[in-house]
């Protein structure tokens, strides 16, 4: 009996044995197969850019260095007493008075499939007369959603900013007004366009 657990406990380690180098070989060779393998291409990250730069603006809607117009007034202080009096507290979102140049796009096509430029103002302005989003894009690709600043007016639907937006959809104007952001979402409010 103590032959026969000898005999079995050496044909355990035997097999124990060739397991292991079993497994140790099959690991060598996958880790030589995924050396040999094609490398994938790591997904493509945000480099910032504008979008399908090919899609430009008309040869008269303006340049980053010579903008086609303006839009807004520079605020006297960064929000207008509605929009204090509507803060939480009366105290808004932190915000400063900036100056940008961008070309006039909608937000909606712009982030879902890249649409912008004198190509895309039929549909753009189509979008924004229907209420999309109003944005601003940067020589640089950064994206400004853009509203009129004063809270009670724009609530109200007494403002104008949204007409004088689609009026330069797709040009390029210097935009000035309260700039404010959160979690990464960057606005311009813009002021000077309450109906009188």
């Amino acid at each position: 009996m103590l032959k026969h657990k000898k005999q079995m406990g050496g044909t355990m380690h035997k097999l124990m044995k060739s397991i292991l180098c079993s497994v140790a070989a099959i690991a060598i060779g996958a880790s030589l197969m995924a050396q040999d393998a094609p490398k994938k291409a790591a997904p493509a990250k945000s480099s910032g850019a504008v979008l399908h730069p090919e899609m430009t603006v008309a040869p008269d809607a303006g340049t980053f260095d010579k903008p086609a117009g303006t839009l807004g007034e520079k605020p006297a202080d960064a929000w207008t007493a509605t929009t204090v009096a509507a803060g939480v507290d009366k105290k808004p979102q932190p915000g400063k008075t900036a100056t940008v140049t961008g070309e006039i796009m909608e937000l909606s096509c712009y982030l879902q499939l890249g649409k912008h430029g004198e190509k895309h103002k039929p549909c753009g302005t189509k979008c924004l007369q229907a209420g999309q989003p109003i944005g601003l894009l940067t020589k640089t690709g950064a994206v400004y959603l853009l509203m009129d600043e004063e809270h009670d007016p724009r609530r109200d639907g007494q403002t104008t900013f949204r007409q004088a937006a689609i009026d330069n959809f797709a040009k390029i104007l210097e935009v000035t007004g309260t700039e404010a952001s959160v979690g990464g979402y960057k606005a311009i409010f813009v002021q000077g366009y309450v109906k009188k």
